[in-house]
């Protein structure tokens, strides 16, 4: 039997289908219309009308989030939270939690009720988690200052740790790369993290946001590639 994942973005929709962790098949949809989310309701009907799917692993990016000691446990408060980030629709959007023990934070995070529903009709065991926390537990984090970015396809998130502790976590949407690369540069000097001796690693998407590199590259001292997505190795639904 073959397992799905699957990976929501603002406005895209990836999946891969792997049986014994070899990745069978793979593609990205992107919508460019007016009303995404119908489009990529769509996309996500004809993925799970595929046959012989045991298992479906669901991971969002969608930047509908808060983030929260763990332990928290005023779940009633999660979408008030969220709304501090984000406008929230009760209505239309699931009130989700993935918890990281390991850094000792949670997230409270809505995904689509219409895509949630789409998933959960299939009856097939599945699970749940939000991009941020996937991310998390997959880095080693040393002694010093550290910023740590997923790039998307016109988005991004990232965290930033000083001596192993965290410090923040945000994720947004980035339609200029040049934009991005100064709003990482103001949050460095809100959070007091000097240019020379923060460490920089990069993962994702790193070829089509060659230009927020290239030009990160002139103004950091310490910055490596980590993970590059290329087809059938895709950071989220595989690192870790």
């Amino acid at each position: 039997m073959q397992k799905l994942a699957l990976l929501f973005t603002k406005d895209g929709l990836q999946y891969q289908i792997s049986k014994n962790k070899t990745v069978l098949e793979e593609h990205s949809f992107f919508a460019d219309e007016e009303s995404p989310e119908e489009a990529i309701s769509g996309k996500l009907k004809e993925i799970l009308a595929q046959k012989n799917i045991s298992e479906i692993t669901t991971f969002s990016a969608i930047n509908h989030f808060t983030v929260m000691p763990q332990g928290f446990s005023e779940h009633g408060l999660g979408y008030d939270l969220i709304a501090f980030n984000a406008p929230v629709d009760r209505e239309n959007e699931e009130l989700m939690l993935a918890v990281n023990k390991k850094s000792g934070v949670q997230f409270y995070y809505t995904f689509p009720k219409k895509y949630y529903g789409q998933i959960k009709e299939q009856k097939i065991p599945t699970k749940f988690n939000f991009s941020g926390e996937k991310f998390l537990s997959t880095l080693n984090i040393r002694n010093q200052k550290e910023i740590h970015i997923n790039l998307y396809h016109h988005q991004c998130e990232f965290f930033a740790f000083d001596q192993k502790k965290m410090v923040l976590y945000n994720n947004l949407d980035v339609n200029s790369e040049v934009d991005f690369l100064y709003f990482i540069m103001f949050t460095l000097s809100k959070i007091g993290f000097g240019i020379n001796e923060t460490h920089f690693f990069v993962y994702g998407e790193t070829t089509e946001n060659e230009t927020f590199i290239t030009e990160l590259r002139k103004f950091v001292k310490h910055l490596k590639i980590v993970f590059d997505n290329i087809p059938k190795r895709n950071f989220v639904m595989n690192a870790g």
